[in-house]
């Protein structure tokens, strides 16, 4: 049996979430193309007969701020210290400049052996895919390179496979159907706030984070119960995200309940509030509370 943990590293919005959704095979990162979607480190776990990868999805490189993107670096620098290998995702439909250059000093600093996963190939030409692969192979000294599309899955049965061979030789740290380490609070709180990404912009998708205040579990013919608050720091944020009449937060909730009810394996009410918390990506004592 081979098993261990892969880090998933690179610059925001590279596709790593949607990297990790298409190796486990499951919805266990959210996904969005606004930076920070990532705010925490999240486990998705791919199982294979004789071995197990666990992959260590974490937010982007980046230059802190404030003290919610000081806990997001943080959570990078202290994660990759503890992984067996690293998956540097690039995207190859953008010109590798000195944030991957950055990326890869640090990742070379820690010794750690690399695999490149070349992402986002669906947008080019053969020709295009050369250029990229030819642009990136001098930044790192790597295991292998693999041009993939995270979203069709093109080259990522082959990119799982090198990432197989890279795993040393110990147990498998989860039970088969396992697919992710996060508390069902925390993915149901996920799967809000990237319903709220999808219709928001500017400012407001950094200024919202989600806590479930309340969870019962469906059971027989009985609908369970969830009840969560979306924060934001502005009233201004707030009238967003309610919207006119209240039709933006109920079109949030209606595209997560879905998934939510998948995870809960049968049907709930959704109830779905906003509130504003001013500077709670400032305030450690409320990213405490927040689980951030």
């Amino acid at each position: 049996m081979r098993s261990g943990f892969v880090g998933l590293a690179g610059r925001p919005n590279v596709g790593k979430s949607t990297l990790t959704n298409a190796l486990c095979g499951a919805h266990v990162a959210i996904v969005s193309d606004k930076p920070q979607t990532t705010r925490q480190r999240a486990l998705g776990v791919v199982h294979g007969d004789d071995w197990q990868i666990v992959l260590v999805d974490l937010p982007g490189f980046q230059k802190p701020f404030d003290a919610l993107t000081r806990r997001m670096q943080r959570s990078v620098d202290d994660n990759l210290r503890d992984v067996d290998a690293v998956l540097l995702v690039l995207d190859a439909s953008e010109f590798s400049g000195g944030g991957d250059r950055y990326i890869a000093e640090q990742l070379s600093a820690t010794g750690t052996p690399v695999v490149i996963a070349l992402n986002k190939v669906d947008r080019l030409k053969p020709a295009g895919i050369a250029e990229a692969i030819t642009a990136v192979s001098g930044l790192i000294d790597y295991v292998a390179l693999h041009p993939i599309s995270a979203r069709t899955g093109d080259g990522v049965p082959a990119l799982a496979e090198e990432l197989v061979k890279l795993l040393p030789e110990g147990p498998a740290y989860f039970e088969p159907g396992v697919d992710s380490d996060q508390p069902l609070e925390r993915r149901i709180a996920e799967l809000v706030r990237e319903q709220a990404l999808a219709r928001t912009r500017e400012e407001v998708p950094h200024a919202i984070a989600v806590v479930v205040d309340e969870l019962k579990a469906p059971r027989g013919k009985h609908a369970g119960r969830v009840s969560a608050t979306l924060i934001v720091e502005a009233t201004s944020q707030q009238g967003i995200l309610v919207g006119k009449d209240g039709a933006t937060v109920r079109a949030i909730g209606t595209a997560a309940r879905p998934e939510i009810e998948r995870l809960m394996g049968g049907s709930i009410y959704l109830d779905l509030r906003v509130k504003v918390r001013r500077g709670w990506r400032r305030d450690d004592a409320l990213l405490e509370r927040f689980g951030l």
